[in-house]
């Protein structure tokens, strides 16, 4: 109500100041748990090498078995589109861009493993493999590597359990230590703490990223790295409490992302071997707990794997794919946009996956971004979370290599810039 032109209020200015000054430590305490999504590239799967089997050509051959696995049985878009069911229309288009992929990029995340994948080992064995992990991760970030090299790449370290923890420290500092003794640590460098039950094994590894970094005169913060949630401890702890939501707090800002072990996560459930998958109950309610936990903090999912690998003849192969595909589009569509892959056999179905994943609703999310800040009607009316949420959407098209800057551009009306500024990066 107005009077005289002046607007009337009935609260004292004074009220209003002592209110906010009640909330200030909780708008500290929102920035620093939920400063949002990190605006980096995220990859749309990691690939696990045990350590002793991994070598330079490893990227390499990965691709090439999996563009000879294509050649054999799906030569060429209409056979691949009939295995997986795709849309006809996409098919060429999805797969010109997965051939291209295999030759340029098969791998965008390498993750070499001493732990499940590579055992227990004599103490001189392993730290001769960690000094050459160093030096493999150095020269595939290198700039002018030759051949394929992945975005992304590090080591998963053994747990911080008794049996194993002072060798998995061991481990760490030697590679962290030889790609110091390179040149630094890479942009894509990436660690992964396995087995996490308690909250506290991830504050330890936090304290030995902090200690390497004093000790080598690094920038604070700058070590991060992924926990993998594969114990049912690690989703809900003996108090009751979601334990997941813990330990994010617990990395003190260095988790960069909850990766879902899907078969040791089953087994800790008690799921019999030939019902371990992504898709049982037990791991979607794992992955729903990770995502509430994760939202807004800047952490990001990645889904687990499949153990059905595409070998044997055409009939085995097309059915492990249809199961691959199958598994990987719902993935997505439950916003885990990351998983694992075990095989080489498995990156043309992830790439199809995602590719048509991005393809196919392209151009109903560039239409709606284009009404959106058009502010134009149309048969849906957006709000600012949803455009960011299709900001984002186009932005994981355009890294993985789904989608293109220019066909973008045509159906939206924004380039790369704005869709970062839309998607709050």
């Amino acid at each position: 109500m107005s009077q005289g032109g002046t607007v009337r209020t009935s609260l004292e200015a004074g009220v209003v100041a002592e209110v906010s000054r009640s909330l200030a430590p909780v708008d500290a305490e929102l920035a620093r748990r939920y400063p949002g999504d990190p605006g980096t590239r995220q990859p749309v799967h990691t690939v696990y090498v045990p350590a002793d089997a991994v070598t330079s050509d490893t990227v390499r051959e990965w691709g090439a078995s999996a563009l000879a696995l294509l050649d054999e049985h799906a030569p060429d878009a209409d056979t691949l589109a009939r295995v997986l069911g795709m849309d006809e229309a996409l098919a060429g288009p999805v797969y010109s861009r997965i051939r291209d992929k295999l030759r340029q990029e098969p791998v965008e995340d390498l993750r070499i493993d001493f732990e499940d994948g590579y055992g227990v080992r004599p103490d001189d064995e392993e730290d001769a493999a960690a000094v050459g992990a160093a030096r493999l991760v150095a020269d595939a970030c290198a700039k002018g590597a030759e051949g394929p090299v992945p975005a992304y790449a590090g080591i998963r370290v053994k747990c911080m359990e008794a049996a194993v923890r002072d060798r998995g420290i061991r481990t760490l500092d030697l590679f962290l230590t030889g790609l110091m003794e390179a040149g630094g640590l890479p942009r894509g460098l990436v660690l992964t703490l396995p087995k996490v039950t308690y909250p506290e094994q991830v504050t330890a590894m936090a304290r030995l990223c902090e200690e390497f970094e004093k000790a080598r005169g690094l920038e604070a913060g700058r070590i991060g790295f992924e926990i993998q949630i594969e114990t049912t401890q690690s989703i809900l702890g003996a108090d009751g409490r979601a334990t997941v939501a813990r330990m994010i707090d617990a990395a003190r800002g260095r988790a960069t992302s909850l990766h879902y072990g899907t078969f040791d996560y089953s087994a800790s459930c008690g799921v019999s071997a030939a019902y371990q998958a992504m898709d049982h109950p037990a791991a979607d309610h794992a992955k729903a707990v990770m995502q509430v936990a994760a939202a807004g903090t800047g952490v990001r999912l990645s889904d687990g794997s499949t153990n059905i690998l595409p070998t044997g003849g055409r009939s085995q192969v097309h059915e492990a794919w249809r199961t691959h595909h199958a598994l990987v589009r719902r993935s997505l569509a439950r916003a885990y946009y990351q998983g694992w892959d075990m095989h080489p056999g498995h990156l043309p179905t992830r790439y199809a996956a995602v590719y048509a994943f991005y393809r196919e609703g392209m151009r109903r999310a560039g239409e709606r971004l284009a009404a959106y800040v058009g502010q134009s009607a149309g048969d849906v009316m957006d709000e600012p979370a949803t455009a960011r949420a299709l900001s984002g959407y186009l932005l994981r098209g355009l890294d993985c290599g789904a989608l293109e800057a220019q066909e973008v551009k045509e159906v939206s009306g924004l380039d790369r810039a704005e869709l970062d500024r839309l998607a709050g990066r």
